[in-house]
């Protein structure tokens, strides 16, 4: 057992700096659910409700992690152009000289509890109706477009922290370059994988052609699972109270989005989140081999990182052991489904003898 005392937490000095004293709080409440930034409510004496998340002390992170609340910035600044009142404000986020690890956030809260604790059904009305708001509302996200890229005019694709360098200018050179960190930290971290990273990177890149119909960089939050949707309001007239914890968000494919939002299931059968969305984009998703493909791609991405990050995050033989069972499989479907996705359309593309 380690003698080393614990760090001090850095709440103190987030909120001296914006000016505020202990005769100013009303509350302060640690909020969980979180697995990486530690994530504070605080409540003022004059009615103001924060969120104020800071970074881990720790450096056992993968790659893609790097200063993760940069992210989370560029995701409220850029959703606030989507309009609607889910979205926090961002209130204050600059770099902790005292925190090695990057900078802290300040927040503004919003109401509700996370969507599977109230787990809305179709016996209470509220199901269907909030799977096509949230379809409204992640099509309103989708619209927004990342900034252009150093240099010559043209789109940005990445994580805005830029953890693999500045943002490329094609999606292709960024997912390429998200799968690779992460096969690269399983391979630091000997994380188990249900086959060898060498043989995944192989299937990923047997598919990587399908990347190329993507030209526009969208706001993708890419962790749209219950956790992270609130929901506020009673049983027969519940709406999305928020949207949280985007500091996994990448400019992208909106397509990647789909993974979360239907976690080990299929976003294909979701017709009220999918109606919904087409209400806001003016058109319906068409379910095409290639975006299947490119879908099942993002799949293969987050089962990874499910996968891999157990280890930095040591949670411990049991926990390990858990996400394992439900998470290898999938990633073996994904895996099957990049495979078949990628000989069908080289069969397909112009100029094959297929």
């Amino acid at each position: 057992m380690s003698d080393q005392a614990p760090a001090p937490s850095p709440l103190p000095r987030v909120l001296d700096a914006l000016g505020v004293g202990e005769r100013d709080i009303a509350s302060i409440a640690p909020l969980t659910g979180g697995t990486y930034n530690t994530v504070t409510r605080v409540t003022l004496t004059d009615g103001r409700d924060w969120v104020v998340k800071t970074p881990p002390s720790h450096t056992d992170a993968l790659r893609y992690e790097r200063d993760l609340l940069v992210n989370e910035v560029a995701f409220y600044t850029a959703a606030a152009r989507a309009g609607g009142p889910a979205i926090p404000r961002v209130v204050r986020s600059e770099a902790d000289p005292a925190a090695p690890t990057g900078a802290y956030l300040v927040m503004t809260a919003r109401p509700g509890r996370p969507w599977h604790e109230v787990a809305p059904t179709a016996d209470d009305g509220d199901g269907p109706r909030l799977r096509g708001e949230l379809g409204r509302l992640v099509g309103r996200l989708h619209a927004v477009t990342g900034p252009a890229v150093t240099g010559p005019a043209g789109p940005g694709f990445g994580y805005p922290a830029e953890p693999f360098g500045p943002l490329a200018p094609t999606w292709r050179t960024a997912f390429t370059a998200m799968t690779e960190a992460v096969l690269a930290d399983a391979e630091t971290y000997r994380a188990r994988l249900p086959y060898p990273a060498d043989h995944i990177r192989t299937v990923l890149a047997g598919a990587a052609h399908v990347l190329d119909e993507v030209v526009r960089p969208a706001l993708v939050h890419f962790d749209l699972w219950p956790g992270n949707l609130l929901v506020t309001g009673e049983p027969g007239a519940r709406t999305i109270g928020g949207v949280v914890d985007g500091e996994r968000m990448f400019w992208g494919d909106p397509v990647a989005d789909f993974v979360s939002l239907a976690l080990f299931g299929d976003i294909e059968r979701d017709r009220d989140f999918l109606d919904g969305y087409a209400e806001a984009g003016g058109k319906s998703v068409e379910f095409t081999d290639a975006l299947r493909t490119r879908y099942a791609l993002y799949r293969s991405y987050l089962y990874l990182i499910m996968l891999v990050e157990t280890v930095p995050r040591a949670v411990g033989a049991e926990a390990a052991d858990e996400t394992w069972e439900s998470v290898a499989p999938h990633l073996v479907d994904a895996l099957d489904a990049v495979r078949l996705g990628a000989s069908v359309s080289c069969r397909t593309r112009p100029g094959s003898d297929g």
